[in-house]
């Protein structure tokens, strides 16, 4: 019979009844803290975190840096809001930060969003908000929509987004692969060569008697640019103006403003509000600034224009001033003001929400076109071929055969690849046409590929009272309320 060791069954009981008497004491800590203070003020949750922190510190199996409690809770505390616009800025993201705003920074040049959660049915992959005019992202045709399932073989889904910022960025001249995932089932990899970014803003020219101003992002330096732009219109004799603010993902609110008044005579442009006064503002026009007066407008717009853009192609809409030509805005309707608490680190966090001069916030809606111009979604089998040209190297393999390629060249190579890859002419042309020129810059237009762009000149040079076309199209708040009422309809209908 084997003998009992009482001696270590009374250690193991000792030890045992330790731990419940540590978990015991440690509950009714905490539980003693709750009963004067959880629905008196904030106090209570905040002595609960420093209790937690201290105890975590104290009582976790491995010793833990203290920084790391705290990063850990702020992350989280800012992750709670479930708003992607606030987070925790640490060292490397305010340094990236800096880089960013200064107009320069070291990457492959795309402005990019990540979601928070990642599920096996909507996992978590980097999705691109639009690449940066001239970038090796714009050069390597990757497009506002697209997402980036894999950098260096790494999955997305599990990075988080200062992670993806790390492997994107780097050493100008040094590569970088990633896997790009447009639409369902079209899935290719392409190495990219990282590059000293500088943000533009603005590019310009003639296409007849239109002026054609296509902001890129707005900086400082936007209105400067615009104004400069429409003085060139001016000398050459403009009649209207095409304002492209596609895959704009905005930019400062003053720099908006500023030029959305060169050609609002009165009245609000935007307002910001929200529970602390001290961010609610108003931004107005001035008849002194304005500069373009009774020239017919279109904007184009796509869901890669957000924020800034939207509130120019708002202002404009709603002051009846512009006709929009396009797909809907991508709808972010808020303000974030970034608070560093020192140099090292800071939060980003949204302060207010912004209203278009009808009084209407946009966030999570977008602003719809007047009218609607969509390029055609791959089917099922163009998907396949898109993929499989891809992997062939096809486009890469005629244009390194046939450097400085005409738009004859081009032409030919297109209906070459069309008998093996079953896909649009003119996609295959648009493709060819960005590899064969990816090391100048990019031009200003495509007129061959561009639906969009060509929607818009025939509107301006077909519609014979522009101003009446203008007028007879509803603000955003008519719009919204017009949205409201067709739901409540349907709703009524359904319940019956």
């Amino acid at each position: 019979m084997k003998k009992i060791d009482f001696k270590r069954i009374l250690k193991i009981t000792i030890n045992t009844t330790a731990v419940a008497f540590v978990a015991f004491f440690a509950s009714q800590c905490f539980a003693q803290s709750n009963s004067g203070e959880r629905n008196s003020s904030s106090l209570f949750y905040k002595r609960r975190i420093s209790t937690i922190m201290d105890y975590v510190h104290e009582n976790y199996v491995d010793e833990v840096d203290q920084k790391i409690l705290y990063e850990g809770a702020v992350k989280g505390l800012m992750n709670s809001l479930n708003d992607p616009y606030t987070t925790y800025l640490d060292t490397e993201v305010m340094r990236d930060l800096t880089d960013t705003t200064s107009g320069k920074f070291g990457g492959v040049g795309l402005s990019i969003s990540k979601p928070n959660e990642s599920t096996a049915d909507k996992p978590a992959y980097v999705e691109v908000a639009s690449p940066i005019e001239d970038s090796p992202g714009a050069k390597a045709g990757i497009s506002t929509g697209d997402k980036i399932t894999e950098i260096d073989g790494l999955p997305t889904e599990s990075m988080t987004m200062q992670d993806v910022l790390n492997h994107l960025r780097g050493d100008v001249g040094t590569d970088v692969e990633v896997t790009i995932l447009r639409g369902k089932n079209t899935r290719w990899s392409t190495t990219l060569t990282r590059a000293l970014i500088e943000v533009p803003t603005i590019k310009s020219g003639m296409i007849g008697k239109i002026g054609y101003m296509r902001i890129i992002q707005f900086t400082p330096d936007t209105p400067d640019r615009a104004r400069e732009a429409i003085a060139s219109f001016e000398n050459a004799g403009y009649t209207s103006l095409i304002i492209d603010l596609r895959d704009n993902p905005g930019g400062l609110i003053s720099s908006v403003s500023t030029l959305a008044d060169f050609f609002i005579d009165e009245g609000p442009i935007v307002s910001t509000k929200s529970r602390d006064p001290k961010n609610c503002t108003s931004f107005n026009a001035t008849p002194s600034a304005t500069i373009v007066r009774e020239k017919p407008i279109v904007v184009l717009i796509n869901r890669g224009s957000a924020s800034a853009s939207e509130i120019l192609s708002g202002a404009l809409k709603d002051n009846h001033l512009a006709y929009l030509v396009g797909q809907r805005t991508y709808g972010k309707g808020s303000v974030q003001q970034v608070i560093p608490f020192s140099e090292d680190e800071g939060i980003k966090i949204t302060v207010a929400r912004y209203y278009t001069p009808s009084d209407t916030n946009i966030d999570k809606v977008g602003i719809p076109p007047d009218e609607e111009i969509a390029y055609p979604n791959l089917t099922e089998e163009e998907e396949k071929s898109f993929s499989q040209m891809m992997k062939d190297s096809a486009i890469d393999n005629i244009v390194d055969e046939t450097p400085d390629m005409s738009e004859a060249q081009i032409t030919d190579a297109a209906d070459q690849l069309y008998g093996k890859y079953k896909l649009d002419k003119r996609l295959l042309r648009r493709l060819i046409r960005i590899h064969a020129n990816k090391t100048k810059p990019t031009a200003l237009f495509d007129l061959d590929y561009d639906i969009q762009l060509k929607r818009a000149i025939e509107i301006i040079n077909t519609t014979s009272d522009f101003q009446n076309l203008v007028h007879s199209t509803k603000t955003l708040k008519e719009l919204q309320q017009e949205a409201e009422e067709n739901k409540a309809e349907e709703e009524k209908a359904s319940a019956k």
